[in-house]
């Protein structure tokens, strides 16, 4: 168990240089990651049950003192949620119009911009001193809802572009993302003294699955990754991650939170669950429209990574866990 820590710590330093490191070889030797973003076990993708894995995962470190947590101190939590539903698929839509995107390119970078909460922001929280209990409660709350809110953003927001099928997508997003989570936590409670060792390797399994994930996404769109018309959604990329960061520790700024608290909202406003966009991409759009998606998750590792490593620094810099 010691030696998986020590894997787990190691992969979690360089967690960035990895998944820069996946991105190169599914652009220069896409065969593999190609193959395994097509394969399907029944009516599942292995790219959704990979992401499955990751949500139960995160729902087997819960329990229902959590959920305690999140409703003693609730306002916080839903104001965050809010903040980061608001924020991120507005960006996402002005930035579409900004650049002139349309077809699979505008629905990917809106579906990112509907996505909730990456599950990166919770490390780069903790690496910068932020409130890290309520940026899991934040994360927890925008992935519960996000089966609802992906489809609806999505269906105001690109309806012109794409037919939503809001009740597929909608069922779909449950199955992945509710289920696994709401099993985690059934799995804890009941076996809550014999789950350590489970939880001990499940950041592990998580952080090797959502590298696979990337492998096979940009495997499957190596061809078209690389060309003029898709190089367009670097820019698109970047800013929708930047502004997110920035208007949401502009709103913690306003709503007169702590640092550590700031820190979170900035994290949690700013970081998409990107697996989750490319994986409902994938099965309901354009495969093209995974493109934004896969970039987004390069580049939000790089961008919190930084922001992560110039916060801690800050002489101010104080961990709070509530």
């Amino acid at each position: 168990m010691k030696t998986i820590k020590e894997i787990t710590n190691f992969l979690t330093k360089f967690f960035t240089l990895f998944v820069i490191l996946v991105a190169v070889v599914a652009i220069l030797v896409p065969g593999p990651g190609t193959s395994l973003a097509t394969t399907k076990i029944g009516h599942l993708s292995s790219v959704s049950i990979l992401l499955m894995i990751v949500l139960f995962g995160m729902g087997i470190t819960l329990s229902p003192v959590d959920f305690k947590r999140v409703a003693r101190n609730p306002l916080q939590v839903i104001l965050g949620t809010v903040a980061h539903y608001i924020i991120m698929p507005l960006i996402a839509f002005g930035l579409v119009h900004l650049f002139g995107l349309s077809g699979p390119a505008a629905v990917g970078v809106i579906l990112v911009g509907s996505a909730p909460s990456g599950t990166s922001s919770n490390v780069m929280s903790f690496l910068s001193g932020g409130d890290v209990a309520l940026d899991v409660s934040i994360g927890l709350l925008s992935t519960l809802v996000a089966p609802i809110m992906m489809p609806t953003l999505l269906k105001l927001l690109a309806g012109k572009w794409v037919n939503v099928p809001f009740e597929s997508m909608f069922f779909s997003a449950f199955q992945i993302v509710v289920v696994p989570i709401l099993l985690g936590v059934i799995v804890h409670t009941i076996f809550k003294q014999h789950v350590q060792k489970i939880i001990d390797i499940m950041p592990l399994i998580s952080q090797i699955a959502i590298l696979v994930i990337i492998l096979a996404v940009l495997s499957a769109n190596a061809k078209t990754v690389l060309a003029v018309s898709t190089l367009v959604l670097v820019p698109v990329v970047i800013l929708h991650n930047l502004l997110g960061y920035t208007l949401g520790y502009g709103f913690s700024k306003l709503m007169k939170m702590d640092l550590p608290q700031q820190k979170a909202i900035t994290f949690e406003v700013g970081m998409q669950d990107s697996a989750l966009a490319s994986t409902l991409a994938i099965s309901f759009f354009n495969p093209a429209s995974a493109i934004a998606a896969v970039m987004f998750s390069v580049w939000h590792n790089i961008s919190g990574s930084v922001l992560a490593s110039l916060w801690k620094k800050n002489k101010n810099n104080t961990y709070i866990s509530k």
